[in-house]
């Protein structure tokens, strides 16, 4: 049988379509999930603690859920924030496909499940929720945060959740080294082994001082 990871840009493994059930936004719903995608059983654990420990995101603009899965973080955001655009963006196009489905069955129109590169190089973010591949090493995760954070726009929040046996602890170093200049991170929650890590985009200090004459 083909070995697959959830960040495999094609998984070959049979799709296996499931249905579960899952609480979002105080509903009970019922989503579609399959074989080759992160957690399609339940709900994981870190992504619970997420959504239990960060606020509502803004009600408007450009939303991302980094590392979408089958969407219950797009999912959550697209209903807490029925006016905002939600971008859930993975590599993986069974996941992809099934945050669209998933979308359909739920009546949510503003989410749209792309590749990271199909996301418009205008888009400025005023938030990001995700649970992070951290399995796809730490120089693939480091890139992908320095791809998707600087997009935060000023006074927007990005929020990650990584549990503390898999080095959240080291990336909330490496966060704190790495944006530095108008961003602040710090540990806005823990619970059940997880860091809730919160990095906020205060703005871009001036470059050269201002002389008052």
């Amino acid at each position: 049988m083909p070995s697959d990871h959830y960040f495999t840009a094609s998984p070959a493994s049979p799709e296996s379509l499931r249905r579960i059930r899952v609480r979002l936004v105080d509903r009970e719903v019922e989503v579609t999930t399959a074989s080759g995608v992160f957690s399609p059983d339940r709900l994981d654990a870190g992504t619970q603690v997420l959504l239990a420990n960060t606020p509502a995101p803004p009600p408007g603009g450009d939303l991302l859920d980094l590392g979408c899965g089958w969407g219950p973080i797009s999912l959550w955001m697209a209903m807490e924030s029925p006016h905002a655009t939600v971008w859930a963006v993975d590599v993986n196009e069974r996941a992809l496909d099934l945050v669209r489905r998933n979308a359909q069955a739920l009546g949510l129109d503003n989410i749209r499940a792309v590749t990271p590169d199909q996301v418009p190089e205008h888009v400025e973010l005023r938030g990001i929720r995700s649970n992070p591949p951290i399995r796809v090493g730490k120089n693939e995760l480091h890139g992908m945060l320095e791809r998707w954070i600087p997009r935060l726009g000023e006074r927007s929040d990005g929020w990650f959740v990584v549990k503390r046996d898999l080095g959240s602890d080291s990336l909330q170093r490496w966060l704190d080294a790495t944006f530095t200049n108008g961003y602040s991170v710090h540990r806005a929650a823990t619970a059940r082994g997880y860091r809730v890590l919160k990095v906020r985009r205060h703005g871009t200090p001036p470059t050269e001082a201002i002389t008052v004459v």
